[in-house]
């Protein structure tokens, strides 16, 4: 299912690099978009994030070798702001609140962790609102565009239905994105190798969701990549011909498609109409080290922490248990997280442990960056995957309008742009 949760490009937001057009005397120009400058600062901070996200040393050879390809983000950027200032869009702060949520639940992060992850790495949390500001902002200007044309009919929603009875029987591929566009011929190899240099470091352990959100140019951006089940008609040939050989976890090459290139990650697959789907109800019991673990080394202090956790949890029998435990050690996330779809748990060892984990048993530590959590299930539900509703229906076709919607408007402001790069 498209949502994203944000398709970003720094330099260009007041709250992170000043006045838009301002620019130190000293500053480098790396591109001029109708009026307003693009310094080659904002590109090094763009490609520091980047760096710092995906686990990749800041260095200047990897900062150059990144430029080309941001700076052509940043131009995209920019002229998304631009559209919404002119269009005089606002965003609420409560928008921008849930965005960061869902971030944060996506990446297992508690209320507030984000921020202190992105602090941690030297990096304004400004940065990250202004990102997402301005991706919801755009999706406004695109409903705008589309308007009466955005809903679909009765019509529309009877034959998406009809096309998906046909697909009973069919598999159904649970994959998240990373979109990166080739505007120009000359920038093939440049996006080609940014795309490489991002598989990299996902397959060396970044989070696809943190990466997707950062860097991602499709609409999933603000959800961190994630498409949902889709069928193999709904994919780009190409990409259909990759994600069928692809086991769960797998992370794919770059895959050419109109527009620019693709990356996938395969997080599971299910037949429509026979395949069943288990719910399961938990409760977690977390606990924040006093300092989050560096270089992938447990060091004393988190060591203390994580078996102080497990003598604790010896005493736990059951799911209000769970939640005494977590009380215990603050609340810092709460104790029921709502019911889980076990086929989108992430990642695939974590699947695993709570499939084979029979309720009321406590689970081994899960230990993460922040702190260590223990798990237990409280009740599993298993059922017939069915077709979606028709609002689920409504959904997938407004997506899929509001996609085709914003590569058309992209690609009108560059023809009615005055863009000049250094």
């Amino acid at each position: 299912m498209k949502q994203i949760f944000l398709g970003l490009a720094f330099g260009i937001a007041a709250a992170l690099f000043g006045a838009r057009a301002a620019v130190a005397q000293d500053a480098s120009i790396a591109a001029v978009v109708n009026g307003q400058v693009i310094t080659d600062d904002d590109v090094a901070n763009r490609a520091r994030l980047l760096a710092l996200s995906s686990g990749m040393p800041a260095t200047p050879d990897i900062v150059a070798r990144l430029k080309p390809q941001i700076t052509q983000e940043l131009i995209d950027q920019t002229l998304q702001m631009q559209e919404i200032d002119k269009r005089n869009v606002v965003v609420p702060e409560s928008d921008i609140e849930t965005a960061i949520g869902h971030i944060e639940q996506g990446n297992n992060l508690p209320a507030g962790g984000l921020r202190a992850r992105m602090q941690a790495s030297g990096i304004s949390f400004a940065t990250l609102v202004s990102q997402i500001r301005t991706e919801i902002g755009w999706q406004s200007v695109l409903h705008q565009v589309l308007g009466p044309e955005l809903q679909p009919t009765s019509g529309d929603i009877r034959a998406e239905k009809t096309a998906l009875k046909d697909q009973i029987g069919t598999t159904q591929y649970h994959l998240a994105e990373i979109f990166i566009p080739v505007t120009d011929p000359a920038d093939e190899s440049t996006a080609r190798n940014f795309a490489a240099t991002v598989i990299q470091q996902l397959r060396a352990g970044a989070p696809f969701p943190v990466v997707a959100a950062q860097f991602s140019q499709a609409q999933t951006a603000l959800q961190g990549g994630d498409l949902g089940f889709v069928p193999l008609s709904q994919l780009d040939p190409s990409v259909a011909a990759v994600v069928v050989t692809m086991p769960a976890g797998a992370v794919s090459n770059p895959v050419r498609v109109p527009g620019g290139y693709d990356i996938v990650q395969m997080q599971g697959t299910h037949q429509v109409g026979s395949s069943m789907s288990t719910t399961l109800s938990i409760r977690q019991a977390f606990a924040p080290y006093p300092e989050p673990i560096s270089n992938g080394q447990v060091g004393p202090a988190q060591a203390a922490v994580i078996s102080k956790l497990v003598q604790a949890s010896h005493g736990v029998h059951s799911c209000p248990d769970m939640e005494a435990l977590n009380a215990q050690f603050g609340n810092v996330r709460p104790a029921d997280p709502g019911p889980v779809d076990l086929a989108s748990v992430t990642p695939p060892a974590f699947q695993t442990i709570l499939a084979n984990l029979p309720p009321g048993r406590v689970s081994q530590p899960l230990v993460a960056q922040d702190g260590v959590s223990v798990v237990t299930v409280c009740s599993k539900q298993t059922n017939a995957v069915g077709l979606p509703s028709d609002d689920q229906i409504t959904q997938v076709i407004i997506e899929r309008r509001v996609e085709l919607e914003s590569q058309q408007l992209l690609d009108d402001l560059r023809h009615r742009s005055i863009i000049t790069e250094e």
